[in-house]
């Protein structure tokens, strides 16, 4: 059936635009109709979607240059009890026409959903998810945020802790059972004049009643509504076997000689008790990334124009309003402090114990504190705008965003159940057929003939087959699978959060271990990127006349003087790093600058501007040439410049050369460490810049970076192509960069990482952003990827040892179904637990895990 999909779509300004968006959209196959309107900003595209999907549909507009609307929502699920539950949900939700693109997280009870608003309401979203049997959390009707609401994991948690105290209850009574069992005590065959057998079933009945029946319901809502088989059909499966088999022994219907309602209330229990450690797990896990959030400032002093004060709630600040913070405080919302100075604690963010000195000009962030000082701050962002917010945001995104290993191990699962439920069904009917000759091939269960029919181990045939059935089924719970590694990925991203690490995605994470070059912008990036006037240089003959003869007049100023003001002069038209520099040094030394009446950027050259003085060039040996000025003359300056490593540029007024000009950006303190650090892990340095050869070997030579491996000269337009030289010999590359000029580099890059973004922390080019601008959280990228994804593999190879080994030894019936009901909880808890004690690793050092070497590389 076709479907008609309604889109605002921006960046269309004429006729040619939309011919542009209809024309790609006809071209997909399945598309039977599409329309645009710019004038309207809107489109309309009728397809079917069985053929093409709308996530497809918007990528071709976007490819095309355009950006159709499309909005993101976090949705809370209940009821999901392993990775198959996350893959009805997902089924469920992209069914709903207006979904573009769907992901859940079963570790972290959530989906994140991409929906054309134009479309549909959310409402039609939850409904899905309810119609396919799980419980969404809809929005308050007050509007009460997330955060301050409890947690799916927690409500979970308290539901189970209830179960288990009530299963505990009913539990009690079968131990001494379980010991008669084992010959530790004698019971008699009734009590108070009921027989053993009969209260065992009263037990055991009001234990499937209550316990049971969560698995219960699971199971036939898996069945129902999305026609597949999770863990809740293991375990309903595994338990009604023994129920009724026992029930069918004491009422004398089936020929036994045990009962099995001990088994049935143990299993019962202990995977209740299960569940509650891993709603508990899941909950530890997530109270990391929510205590953030819940450390914000509840009031904040508002400063009117007046000079008066007063208090007010955090949520009323507007940008621009002005807030007092005192010593010991937090600053409430996102600001630059317009007076005052102070140390200010941001280990919250950037894991960075030591204080960050802050005076006027400097932005702080929200929620962080202020150690000493009273500051004076202008607010600049507010609500969902702030730092904290967009760092939650985009965990939240990198949580919903898994790794291709997860891809895989979602598509074992999806078979692992079906098949598991086969496997024990066929091994139940091969041991009842055929004992004699599976007992001899496998040569481990005597048979011996008794009265009633054969046995196999002293147990009847019928009895033993059940037991091989009960137990092949609970002993292989796909959950520890299932939680292995989003339960990883989620403790280590918000690990990378916390320290000032912030991934676009799970798969993110993944591939930022992989790379084998990192390349790194030379200025805000190795440097402070902070340039300042070091040098001015007269030629001999500072009088120069112009074209016609005319002398070039400088009076009261000597020729330094000349030099310095004529640039200065010029680069006040210039908002680059070095004209400012320039600028600065100028007025430092009092000069009297002219304004430019004309300004003339030539990038990556330098610049030409009409001043007082004439005709002014400022830049590289390219600019003189191609404007006539020859710069032989200064060749010997700038060398000598150039080789301390300094930017220096020649100055040209009326077409004659009268000097030149030079600034220097020093190299960050922990620069040459980091570069070290990265090299000893066998990883190739490269260094990018668009100053001159000289300058960037300078600074190559002093953090240690191969010359060989110096790119200088390099335009900003051309930094993405120098990427992608290095990437086409197979190196995956690394770039790291600030994030704007090096957008399209980072970009190209197989894992592109802004440096230095504050409160900016919304970069749409970058894989993962940086909080801080020192190059030493780079190895924080790589350690956390390395550590997370060998936390992954841990918890893979553990969940797959357990299954592998377990199921063989339940399939030959040497395993008790109520120690199998222990291992199936233990395997998820375990899985849980190895993940949470990953939240105690310090991204400062290498995570190592020895008995895992072989399994992973570690650089």
């Amino acid at each position: 059936m076709s479907h008609t999909s309604h889109l605002e779509i921006s960046g269309m300004s004429c006729a040619t635009c939309t011919g542009t968006v209809q024309d790609a959209l006809h071209d997909l196959p399945g598309v039977e109709s599409a329309s645009a309107n710019f004038a309207t900003d809107d489109g309309s595209v009728t397809y079917d979607p069985d053929t093409v999907s709308l996530k497809t549909i918007y990528e071709t507009i976007e490819n095309a240059g355009y950006e159709p609307l499309r909005e993101r929502k976090t949705i809370e699920i209940g009821g999901m009890s392993c990775a198959n539950c996350s893959a009805a949900n997902k089924r469920a939700i992209e069914a709903v026409p207006g979904v573009i693109e769907a992901s859940v997280n079963f570790a972290a009870d959530e989906a994140t959903v991409e929906y054309n608003p134009v479309d549909i309401e959310l409402d039609a979203v939850f409904d899905a998810i309810e119609q396919a049997g799980y419980e969404p959390i809809r929005p308050t009707e007050d509007g009460d945020p997330k955060t301050e609401r409890e947690s799916v994991a927690k409500r979970e948690m308290k539901k189970q802790w209830r179960l288990v105290i009530i299963g505990g209850i009913l539990t009690l009574p079968f131990l001494p059972i379980m010991a008669s069992m084992f010959g530790l005590v004698s019971l008699p065959e009734t009590i108070a004049g009921i027989e053993l057998g009969i209260i065992e079933f009263v037990l055991a009945t009001a234990l499937m009643a209550t316990l049971g029946k969560e698995f219960l319901v699971g199971a036939y809502r898996a069945a129902v509504h999305n026609r597949q088989a999770n863990m809740d059909t293991l375990v309903a499966m595994g338990t009604s076997v023994g129920y009724l088999y026992s029930v069918g022994v004491l009422g004398g219907a089936i020929t036994g000689e045990g009962l099995y309602f001990e088994a049935v209330a143990f299993i019962l229990w202990f995977i209740t008790l299960g569940n509650w450690l891993e709603a508990r797990s899941k909950a530890q896990a997530s109270d990391a990334l929510r205590a953030l959030l819940e450390l914000k400032a509840d009031d904040a002093t508002l400063v009117h124009e007046d000079g008066t004060e007063e208090t007010i709630a955090v949520d009323s600040i507007q940008v621009g309003d002005r807030l007092k913070v005192r010593p010991g405080e937090r600053i409430p919302t996102d600001s630059v402090v317009v007076s005052g100075e102070s140390a200010v604690d941001e280990s919250m963010l950037t894991g960075e114990s030591v204080p960050v000195e802050k005076s006027v000009g400097d932005e702080v962030i929200g929620s962080t504190i202020n150690e000493n000082g009273v500051l004076t701050i202008e607010a600049t962002k507010v609500g969902a705008e702030t730092a904290i917010q967009q760092i939650v945001k985009r965990v939240k995104e990198a949580q919903s965003r898994q790794p291709d290993i997860q891809r895989l191990v979602d598509k074992v699962s999806a078979y692992f159940v079906p098949l598991v439920i086969i496997n024990a069904f066929t091994w139940a009917v091969l041991w009842y057929l055929f004992p004699a000759q599976l007992s001899s091939v496998v040569g481990l269960l005597p048979l011996t003939p008794v009265s009633g029919g054969p046995v196999a181990g002293g147990v009847p045939l019928l009895e033993f087959s059940m037991v091989v059935l009960a137990s092949s089924i609970l002993i292989a719970c796909p959950c520890a699978l299932g939680l292995a590694t989003p339960a990883a990925t989620m403790v280590g991203s918000t690990i990378a959060a916390t320290n000032g690490v912030l991934f676009k995605g799970a798969d993110i994470l993944e591939r930022a271990k992989e790379i084998d070059a990192i390349v790194f912008d030379k200025t805000g990036t190795l440097t402070h990127g902070e340039l300042a006037l070091t040098d001015v240089v007269s030629l001999e003959d500072p009088v120069r006349t112009d074209g016609a003869g005319i002398a070039i007049e400088k009076p009261d100023r000597d020729a330094e003087a000349f030099v310095l003001a004529a640039a200065a002069s010029a680069e006040r038209g210039s908002e680059h790093p070095l004209a400012q520099s320039i600028v600065a040094g100028a007025t430092d030394r009092n000069l009297a600058l002219a304004e430019p009446t004309q300004f003339e950027n030539i990038p990556g050259h330098g610049i030409s501007a009409q001043t007082e003085f004439g005709k002014t060039l400022v830049g590289n040996r390219k600019l003189m040439r191609d404007n006539g000025v020859d710069p032989q003359p200064a060749e010997e300056e700038l060398v000598r410049l150039e080789n301390e490593g300094k930017t220096a540029m020649l100055v040209a007024v009326e077409g004659s050369l009268v000097g030149v000009v030079a600034a220097a950006d020093t190299v960050r303190e922990s620069a040459k460490t980091t570069i070290e650090a990265i090299q000893k892990r066998g990883l190739s340095v490269y260094m990018l810049t668009g100053d001159n050869e000289r300058t960037a070997r300078a600074v190559a030579a002093d953090v240690g970076i191969d010359p060989d491996n110096v790119r200088a000269g390099v335009l900003p337009a051309d930094k993405a192509d120098a990427v992608d030289e290095l990437q086409s010999t197979g190196d995956r590359v690394m770039m790291v960069g600030d994030g704007v000029n090096d957008a399209p580099a980072l970009t190209t890059a197989h894992i592109g990482v802004a440096i230095g973004s504050g409160t900016d922390v919304a970069i749409e080019a970058a894989d993962v952003t940086l909080m801080r601008d020192d190059p030493a959280d780079v190895l924080k990228v790589i350690r956390i990827s390395e550590a997370t994804i060998t936390k992954v593999r841990q918890n893979l190879f553990w969940a797959f040892a357990y299954n592998t080994t377990l199921i063989p030894i339940a399939s030959l019936g040497m395993l008790n179904p109520a120690l199998a009901g222990l291992a199936m909880a233990g395997s998820s808890v375990s899985v849980m637990t190895n993940s949470l004690a990953f939240r105690r690793w310090d991204p400062h050092t290498d995570y190592h895990f020895l008995p895992l070497r072989l399994f992973y590389k570690n650089r």
